[in-house]
């Protein structure tokens, strides 16, 4: 990099996840947040689970602030700043894989969810015309609202095990607290 870039075409660029990036000068960060932002759009669209593309906004503002970010630094804080990719381990695979194992279980019911969702899509599509009239209806029905409905019981539960976390945590707290004053 050799000078900061014109302010009118950092804007213009910056309104593409990635594009602000690479006219800055930060090709692996430019690539893999346009990278992201696209997979991301090529999923939803390629598996039917439109829902996912909510995180699009995330990455959009994500790359519009950091352009914005950067170009406003200083010019020996901007020259200073190293090119590497957004989701980078710098070559250390333990901490990748540290990570993967920490989020096994996540990913893993993220993967179980992505799977059913698209095969129900998939076979909803392909057998919906053998189907009599009702069926056809309570399976649309069951089709829109069954995965919102299961996504409030998961919120709920979700509240529920936060809220007898705290409160199991203030007990504990509470009982070392009277043994602390006892003891003393």
């Amino acid at each position: 990099m050799t000078n900061k870039k014109n302010g009118f075409f950092t804007f213009i660029f910056s309104l593409l996840p990635g594009a602000g990036e690479m006219y800055l000068g930060f090709m692996k960060r430019g690539v893999s947040t346009m990278a992201v932002f696209f997979l991301i759009i090529a999923f939803s669209v390629w598996s039917g689970i439109s829902p996912f593309m909510f995180v699009l906004p995330i990455v959009w503002f994500y790359s519009f602030f950091t352009v914005h970010n950067l170009r406003s630094l200083p010019d020996d804080e901007f020259f200073a700043v190293e090119d590497n990719f957004i989701f980078n381990f710098d070559g250390d695979k333990d901490k990748a894989l540290s990570l993967a194992r920490k989020y096994k279980n996540v990913i893993a019911i993220f993967l179980i969810v992505v799977g059913v969702s698209t095969l129900w899509n998939n076979l909803n599509h392909m057998f919906m015309y053998l189907l009599p009239d009702i069926f056809r209806e309570f399976i649309n029905s069951l089709s829109y609202y069954g995965p919102q409905t299961l996504i409030s019981f998961a919120i709920i539960a979700l509240g529920v095990y936060l809220i007898r976390g705290k409160k199991k945590e203030l007990d504990l707290l509470e009982d070392k607290g009277g043994n602390h004053n006892e003891n003393s």
